[in-house]
């Protein structure tokens, strides 16, 4: 290493002559080169050199052997290149001669050598480089000006003024300079020890040293002054702007410096088990600078309060809640989509349209590697399976699963905690899961968010879930308690609701809604057998047993038929534990089961007798009696539509079974169009006048509404005003409006799987419901015939045979009346 070293640069002051002959002072042989780092060196100048290369330590040594032997001086351009290669040489140099060497601490590996700058030189070849460089330098004599040269003098007067300047304010820059400085006589020397002293750049140095004229070498280092100069000002400005804020920051650190002593000597403060602690855990945690930041500035504040205080309870509770919650840590997915699905089909029956979204979402988290998680909101009828559904997601893709139940939910805080001024404030339910699941992607349950409570003396929480449940802002969430952000945004969320008109529509619209639907008999009896048997077996003790219990089909059947009435299987569950119950208690009794395979006719000893059963099918001897299919809460239902007429001078129409409006309007539009299409019926228009239309629907308590009995109840009318049998083993649904038009309805699967329970075999619906019938699978449709219409008269066409019932009724109208008719109609007429 060659670079200057921090003796003070002294000017030649031992050389007795001519300033001009020492300038002049150079060598035509082949001569060493010595090349330095960081430093050039100027004619006349005395230079301490720290020497630590190898080949430089070799030059040295050898002039050390010749004292009087000239050698030359060039700069390397980089200072950072250990080794440098002829290139590396700047162009001008000086010849030189070594005065003395000084040992330095540390051994023989570092010497400082005192160099004599001589005449100024110019690279001419290099003949070798090793041990050192060696070659041969051409003398740039130097051009001195004039004597009595007024530009020189003027540069001169200007350079000297700067320089003094420059070193007045400049900091880094000792006084012992402005001494040597000012104390120079020799103007050659002067400025050369200007050149040589400021801290100006290889290159301006190198620029310096190339100017042959002494004016020019002046007028360059005005210029790299004044660079200097502009420089050292905007830097005391930035000094003198920063100054009083660094005085304060000094002011309070000092203060927090003492105040942390002062706790140490009570035992609390930075050496508090507390704060050691929170320290170690903060360290660990992935969050970013922002929350960093905001994290040790509240552990600062702990620092300030007294263990005693119920502030530092407080304060100690929120940072202990920054530390425990999951930033950026997540867990690794399993995206074998095959196992996934094996997994989801072993654990629900059924769900095919949830379990491909799942499915989908994983396949393009495979492809892609990183994906924001949708908001999925399953919603149906109770005990399908909606909640167990999540654990089961979770489990596909090896993610944490964690449940958090909204009904009953009335305050908004709940959602997004407490502001920290409230006593006994708390992160909301949100942060409370992530804090306990412990990862930032979980599988998270917003069980029943349906069940929220709206608009309320505490705020909204439905409202408050729109953050959460927004894929484009739940990447921030923001839980007033925390006070920072926290990233949900891969957090796969699934609503569970019942019913979707109390979800508010903005909440609802960001959401994804996948409907799943009641089960119906057969996928209850595989739940049953896959699920519910198995697991209530090994709940009572009866699975350890060599002969297990076993339940037929049939049996399995009847308690969904006739013990159950519900969508789900919460009720079949039970019944199937109270079963095993019973028998339970037998074998703890008596030793022995008494029975070993359950079938239909053992489940009243069992179970009672049943307390709900289907309907089924009543035959066609009654005229006006039709059967049509209706959709429950509990899966699909057939019910009967029955109309009579009685005498009466009204005509009027009544309507009885505990009927909703819906119900009531399709009755009102059904006999419209009757009576406007009644020869259609070969019926009498009269009829109307002279007869009352009664429409009943039996089982009068269970509440009934809906438009999909009106092609049923058009059809009952048309029935009993013509006294013909309805076709055997037919039932219709389908909505009508005035014109008789057939309008599509739904619940399909739920009504093909009643009718076929109660011995349909003939279905009539509208044409537009085909695409309906082509999504269920085979096995639930064979054996039923389905006939597809348009309108009324499709319906008619089908369902009215030409047979009429036994003991038809005569609907017979009085002689004097229809004269009187025919006088009215006749008046009419005239006028």
């Amino acid at each position: 290493m060659n670079r200057k070293s921090n003796t003070s640069i002294q000017m030649f002051a031992d050389y007795e002559g001519d300033i001009s002959n020492l300038f002049n002072m150079h060598s035509d042989e082949e001569i060493p080169f010595l090349t330095t780092r960081n430093m050039v060196l100027f004619p006349g100048m005395l230079t301490p050199i720290l020497i630590g290369r190898k080949p430089s330590m070799e030059l040295i040594n050898d002039m050390k052997k010749n004292p009087d032997a000239v050698f030359a001086v060039f700069s390397q351009r980089d200072s950072s290149v250990d080794d440098p290669k002829p290139e590396d040489l700047c162009e001008y140099g000086v010849f030189a001669k070594l005065v003395r060497t000084i040992a330095m601490p540390g051994g023989n590996d570092n010497i400082t050598a005192i160099i004599q700058g001589l005449g100024r030189c110019r690279r001419a070849d290099i003949t070798t480089t090793k041990p050192y460089f060696m070659g041969h330098a051409q003398l740039e004599p130097e051009q001195l000006p004039a004597d009595g040269d007024s530009v020189f003098a003027t540069a001169l007067a200007d350079l000297r003024s700067n320089v003094k300047d420059y070193i007045r304010n400049n900091e880094d820059i000792p006084d012992e300079m402005l001494f040597n400085f000012t104390n120079i006589s020799n103007d050659m020397l002067l400025v050369n020890y200007a050149c040589t002293m400021l801290p100006f750049s290889v290159a301006d140095k190198e620029g310096m040293l190339k100017a042959a004229s002494m004016t020019d070498r002046v007028i360059v280092t005005l210029k790299a002054l004044s660079r200097e100069r502009q420089f050292l000002q905007l830097k005391q400005n930035i000094r003198s702007k920063t100054r009083e804020d660094i005085d304060e920051q000094q002011r309070e650190y000092f203060l927090q410096q003492q105040i942390k002593n002062i706790k140490e000597e009570l035992g609390s403060g930075e050496g508090s088990p507390d704060r050691k602690q929170l320290a170690k855990d903060a360290k660990k945690k992935k969050w970013g600078k922002e929350v960093a930041k905001v994290f040790d500035k509240e552990l600062d504040k702990l620092d300030i309060l007294n263990p005693q205080s119920p502030d530092y309870s407080v304060q100690l509770t929120y940072l202990q809640t920054m530390v425990s919650l999951p930033w950026n840590e997540y867990t690794k997915d399993n995206l074998d989509l095959k196992k996934a699905q094996r997994v989801l089909d072993r654990d629900h029956y059924g769900m095919e349209k949830v379990k491909e979204r799942i499915l989908e979402y994983m396949a393009v988290l495979k492809l892609r590697g990183d994906l924001k998680s949708p908001i999925v909101c399953l919603y149906g009828p109770p005990g399908v399976g909606k909640t167990s559904l999540g654990k089961s997601i979770a489990t596909a893709l090896k993610r944490k699963y964690v449940r958090m139940s909204l009904g009953g939910l009335h305050d908004e805080s709940e959602i997004r905690g407490h502001r920290r001024t409230y006593i006994g404030a708390m992160p909301g339910r949100i942060i409370k899961n992530m804090q306990k699941v412990g990862s930032a992607n979980p599988v998270f349950i917003l069980d029943e968010i349906d069940k929220v409570t709206q608009n309320t003396v505490n705020g909204d929480p439905s409202s408050a879930l729109l953050e959460v449940l927004d894929p484009e802002q739940n990447n921030a969430f923001h839980d007033n308690y925390i006070d920072v952000d926290f990233d949900l945004s891969k957090v796969l969320f699934i609503a569970t609701a019942n019913d979707l008109n109390t979800i508010p529509k903005p909440l609802l619209d960001r959401m994804e809604i996948i409907e799943v639907s009641g089960y119906i008999t057969e996928e209850k009896i595989e739940i049953a057998k896959r699920h519910l048997i198995p697991n209530k077996l090994r709940d009572t003790g009866l699975d350890g047993l060599d002969v297990k219990p076993q339940f037929t089909k049939q049996a399995i059947e009847r308690i969904i038929e006739q013990y159950t009435r519900e969508s789900g299987v919460r009720q079949l569950e039970k019944q199937i534990d109270k079963v095993l119950r019973k028998l339970a208690l037998k074998k703890a009794l008596y030793d022995e089961l008494p029975y070993t395979k359950i079938t239909p006719a053992q489940l009243d000893d069992l179970l009672g007798k049943p307390p709900f059963y289907r309907d089924i099918y009543q035959g066609n001897d009654y005229a006006g009696v039709v059967t049509g299919l209706a959709w429950t809460s509990v899966g699909g239902e057939i019910l009967f539509i029955e109309t009579s007429l009685s005498k009466g001078k009204a005509g009027k129409l009544t309507l009885t079974g505990n009927l909703g409006d819906v119900m009531k309007e399709s009755a009102v539009i059904a006999l419209e169009y009757v009576k406007a299409h009644i020869d259609v019926l070969g019926v009498d228009y009269r009829v109307f006048d002279h007869w009352n239309i009664h429409i009943h629907v039996p089982e009068g308590a269970t509440p009934k509404d809906g438009p999909s009995a009106g092609i049923t109840i058009a059809t009952s009318i048309a029935s009993a005003l013509t006294q013909r049998k309805v076709r055997k083993n037919t039932a219709m649904t389908g909505e009508i409006t005035l014109r008789g038009k057939v309008l599509p309805v739904g619940g399909i699967k739920e009504k093909i799987l009643a009718a076929k329970r109660a011995g349909i075999t003939d279905i009539v619906m509208c044409r537009d419901n085909r695409k309906d019938i082509e999504e269920i699978p085979e096995m639930y449709i064979k054996g039923v015939e389905f006939h597809y219409v348009e309108n009324v008269q499709d319906v008619w066409a089908f369902a009215l045979t030409d047979e009429k019932v036994t003991a038809p009724v005569e609907f017979t109208i009085d002689d004097t009346t229809a004269e009187q008719d025919k006088d009215t109609t006749a008046t009419i007429n005239t006028l």
